[in-house]
């Protein structure tokens, strides 16, 4: 009964979910390269009893799903278990992670930062599909807002009685306050812009106190980064000086930078009005950087979708 009850939900997608953009996804990577990278986060043994593993690449998947519809760990649960089209993305397992599971394989990877290792994987498959670096890099940052609270005294924090962020700061923007964190991206400057590198910071840190840019290949940089030098050739723009005007080749110049800089903001467009990354509930950098590693990493894979299709 459950193997006819399988092969219905099979051809189901397969008549209505034709168009389905996670089909494309699903077969764009290698997602089995994740396993031996990743697999020793577990540490029990099954054998002497309880509940076996939930596979380490169906997690990241899940992972995936979530950080492209900007689901809670509860929601994911819930939508893996209703969507025809998570199931095919997932190649419908037999078991599938709780919320718990969810938290406990999220909280794994940032305290060992083996987010890290996974997007070293994926730039070395994109690497390998022709996705490199060929003229210049871009780099930028975006926040990523947190929410205060209300903290009336250090022990309350420290039980976890408060929605308040951990790490977040304070900034200002524009006459603008903002309170929770940056992330900061380095993109190639091609028509649509892969992300090759990623770091998150809180938010009082300025930008130009990041440096993602890579030896002997231009960096193109907005204003705030201008008299920190990178590690790549500088292509910042100039910032007038007080008392002094630009002269007429640092404003052609600062034109041509513009120009090509502004590809940098088509990622953080899809992060934050597609999968709708701009808020975070988590309270610590590291478990932001996790988040924004699998937004950086969705939005690869939607970009690789664009260039194929």
């Amino acid at each position: 009964m459950a193997d006819l009850l399988d092969e219905a939900i099979r051809e189901k997608y397969r008549k209505y979910f034709s168009s389905d953009p996670l089909k494309f996804m699903k077969d764009a990577i290698d997602w089995s390269a994740f396993h031996p990278l990743i697999d020793d986060l577990y540490h029990n043994d099954t054998d002497r009893g309880g509940a076996p593993n939930i596979p380490v690449i169906t997690m990241v998947k899940v992972l995936f799903l979530q950080s492209i519809y900007n689901l809670s760990d509860e929601q994911i649960e819930r939508e893996i278990h209703d969507r025809i089209s998570f199931m095919n993305f997932l190649d419908y397992p037999d078991r599938l992670p709780d919320s718990t599971t969810v938290w406990i394989f999220r909280e794994r990877l940032s305290k060992t930062g083996r987010d890290r290792v996974i997007w070293n994987e994926l730039q070395g498959q994109l690497d390998s599909k022709g996705i490199r670096i060929k003229r210049g890099t871009i780099q930028d940052a975006t926040f990523i807002t947190s929410d205060p609270g209300h903290e009336k005294h250090k022990e309350t924090r420290e039980l976890g009685k408060t929605r308040r962020s951990k790490d977040g700061t304070f900034t200002k923007k524009n006459n603008k306050t903002f309170f929770g964190y940056k992330g900061h991206i380095l993109t190639d400057d091609n028509s649509v812009p892969f992300i090759k590198s990623y770091a998150v910071t809180t938010a009082s840190v300025h930008d130009s106190k990041i440096d993602l840019s890579k030896k002997g290949i231009p960096v193109y940089r907005d204003k705030g980064y201008f008299g920190v030098k990178p590690k790549g050739y500088d292509a910042t723009m100039t910032k007038a000086l007080r008392g002094f005007k630009l002269s007429i080749w640092s404003v052609l110049r600062n034109r041509r930078i513009s120009r090509k800089r502004a590809l940098v903001e088509y990622p953080f467009a899809i992060m934050k009005r597609v999968f709708h990354f701009s808020h975070t509930l988590v309270t610590q950098s590291r478990r932001v950087r996790v988040k924004f590693m699998f937004s950086c990493f969705a939005y690869n894979l939607f970009a690789l979708n664009i260039i194929k299709g």
